[in-house]
């Protein structure tokens, strides 16, 4: 019985709903359909349109055409209100079966907001139950200017793109003339096809490629076609082009890196967007005819860099133009950087293409002077070069150019023995007066290692101080101290430099590791360490911001590569005492007087101080692995540059590093 009660409920809704809807008033019709355009519901919309809309614009000219139309302006908040008729004007409508109520249409666009007034005219259609109020719609409910005819179009302008400059103003990433190469097919003279075989050798491409572009349905005879864009420096390049047939050129604005490739890696490049691109990126801010970062500082500033593309919303009727909305564009912002180029410029020349990193930063201020990975790319071939496969041999070069190496960490070795070595001293385990006794060239300590030793590379004449085992870099004494340390005061050590945590640099730089755990619970990995080994891994900018630590009274420096950031801002704030910086100091002077660095830092145009350090790469202690080799120094007397250097694979060449490093540190200080 129940059930039948509600069966019968819901039918009774249901037939008072479609009585309700019938019975409608042109207003309660009208703010029916309204509702479903705030919505944007334009299915629901063409159902309440009348027989004769219905015969004149068929679905695809209304709903398919809001549909591209809304999607192609952006538009958003779309609000519709309607100015009801009154009871009178009600009355008159239901006996004449027809109404006219005027209503607003505001939104937000692509190019700022619209808003129009229109009127929307109802008929009475259908016979007995089937009667009701329709729309007689026309296009101008779209747009009131389009109503007889008007065509919609959008144009876009774009936006300049910002500039990449280092701290002098001098460009690192431009907008300069280039030039667009093609062909004129009717001046490819009397052989066409052994002029196009010789255009292709000369700018990489392939004669398959060329008749492609030839071949496209809008070539004509007399028109240019292009083929590759060169930039102005490729004169060489053009002299042979130019003496082939039909070849000619167009002036055109494209992006350059005057740095090649001392910047390469850190400036990166621009390039076309792919669909991939336009995933990640918020819609609407990009077309497929745009460019986009696609690495480096062009990726990392991208939405500052690119700016904002003006719009222009209008409909063309009879020649005539009315502009419905417009938005200027706006530039991109220009970037400058705490960057040197002459020093980045020199720095990359001294590597000589070796497979390394070096990281210059101002020790009193934390500004960042150079940040080099060698060997690198050129931007400017991958954006307009003419190298056959170029991308293909790139990625197979067996020095890996396309790695940025000062973004990456590697095994510091004995570079990290001063950090140690302060890390000892602030919690009071080192003292550096107290000299351990140490014999031979290898030490265990006991059972629980097995068959494992720790090694030095020379023999003391006595107990071994900190300043001895810094000048010597004896590795036996600084894993004797940080078992003495243990792990819990070694790690918290550690942590305090800014292992283990986020490196607070704009550059998406590697933070560094204490290892593949973060932990140090096995004493040989302790032991290791200490002395620039383990699973310890280190970036060489965060080596050189350590180091500023012992210029700065304890203090390390937090490093910066924006121009408008603030100086001299502390990241970790006394690490050491005034006075432990000065032991430190004065042991980093001494190795390279007598130490490890004596003959190699010979070169040297004024004192240096520094730390050598070699970190062997190895699976096992029976292994003789590659070696990478550093050097991390600063002038003695100035103490205002700190200058990071890794060298890979120098095994046989331990003094290599420091003579780079002296050889930048003597030219940055011309």
């Amino acid at each position: 019985m129940r059930k039948r009660i509600l069966i019968a409920i819901i039918m009774l809704i249901v037939f008072v709903t479609a009585c309700s809807d019938n019975n409608a008033t042109p207003n309660d019709r009208f703010s029916n359909y309204i509702n479903h355009w705030n919505k944007q519901e334009f299915g629901k919309m063409y159902k309440m349109v009348s027989k004769s809309t219905a015969e004149s614009y068929p679905t695809e000219q209304f709903v398919d055409r809001y549909k591209k139309i809304y999607q192609d302006l952006h538009v958003s908040d779309l609000k519709i209100e309607a100015k009801e008729l009154s009871k009178d004007e009600s009355d008159k409508a239901a006996e004449s079966g027809k109404a006219t109520i005027p209503f607003t249409v505001s939104m937000k666009t692509m190019a700022g907001p619209i808003s129009f007034d229109y009127e929307a005219n109802l008929i009475k259609q259908g016979e007995d139950d089937e009667e009701n109020w329709y729309i007689e719609w026309d296009p101008g409910f779209i747009f009131p200017e389009m109503k007889d005819g008007g065509e919609l179009r959008i144009e876009s302008t774009p936006p300049v793109r910002g500039e990449i400059r280092d701290r002098n103003e001098m460009p690192l990433a431009m907008n300069d003339i280039i030039y667009e190469v093609g062909i004129v097919p009717e001046k490819l003279g009397s052989s066409p096809d052994q002029n196009k075989k010789k255009i292709a050798q000369l700018l990489g491409l392939s004669v398959e490629a060329i008749d492609e572009k030839l071949n496209a349905d809008w070539v004509q005879p007399n028109l240019f076609v292009p083929l590759a864009k060169i930039t102005k420096e490729e004169e060489a390049l053009w002299k042979q082009l130019v003496a082939i047939d039909g070849i000619t050129r167009q002036e055109t604005t494209g992006r350059i890196y005057p740095g090649g490739e001392a910047t390469g890696a850190l400036v990166g490049y621009i390039g076309s967007v792919t669909a991939e691109d336009l995933k990640e990126q918020k819609e609407g801010n990009y077309s497929d005819q745009d460019v986009i970062g696609k690495r480096g500082l062009e990726k990392l500033y991208e939405k500052q860099l690119r700016g904002e593309k003006g719009s222009q919303i209008k409909i063309v009727k009879d020649g005539e133009e009315t502009v419905l909305a417009e938005k200027e564009a706006k530039d991109g912002e220009n970037i400058k950087l705490t960057i040197d180029i002459n020093v980045q410029e020199k720095i990359y020349q001294t590597l000589d293409g070796n497979m390394a990193t070096v990281s210059a930063i101002n020790a009193k201020t934390g500004e960042t002077l150079g940040l080099v990975s060698s060997p690198s790319f050129n931007p400017n071939n991958i954006l307009y070069g003419t190298t056959p496969n170029l991308w293909k041999q790139l990625e197979e070069d067996s020095k890996n150019p396309l790695l940025n190496r000062f973004s990456s960490t590697y095994a510091p070795g004995s570079v990290m023995k001063p950090i140690t070595a302060a890390i000892g001293l602030s919690n009071g385990k080192i003292d550096p007066k107290k000299g351990l006794e140490i014999n031979g060239l290898t030490w265990s300590n006991g059972e629980g290692w097995g068959d494992y030793e720790v090694t030095r590379v020379s023999e003391s004449n006595g107990p071994v101080d900190l300043h001895d085992a810094l000048v010597r870099s004896d590795n036996i004494y600084f894993a004797m101290q940080a078992v003495n340390m243990g792990e819990k005061a070694y790690v918290e050590g550690l942590k305090a430099f800014g292992l283990g945590t986020h490196f607070p640099f704009d550059y998406p730089i590697t933070a560094s590791s204490i290892s593949a755990s973060g932990k140090l619970d096995d004493e040989v990995l302790l032991a290791n360490t200490s002395y620039g080994q383990g699973e310890l891994e280190m970036s060489s900018l965060h080596l050189a911001t350590a180091y500023t630590a012992f210029l700065n009274n304890g203090n390390m420096l937090k490093p910066t590569l924006l121009a408008n950031e603030d100086k001299k801002q502390i990241w970790k704030e006394k690490l050491i005492t005034p006075e432990q910086a000065d032991i430190i100091k004065e042991a980093l002077r001494d190795v390279v007087v007598s130490g490890t660095a004596k003959q190699s830092a010979k070169n040297a145009d004024f004192p240096v101080s520094g730390k050598t350090g070699t970190a062997e790469l190895k699976l096992t202690s029976d292994d003789s692995g590659q070696e990478n080799g550093w050097f991390v120094g600063y002038p003695t007397d100035d103490e205002d540059i700190i200058v990071s250097v890794m060298i890979e694979e120098i095994k046989g060449k331990s003094g290599y590093p420091t003579e780079k490093a002296v050889e930048i540190l003597n030219q940055m200080k011309e």
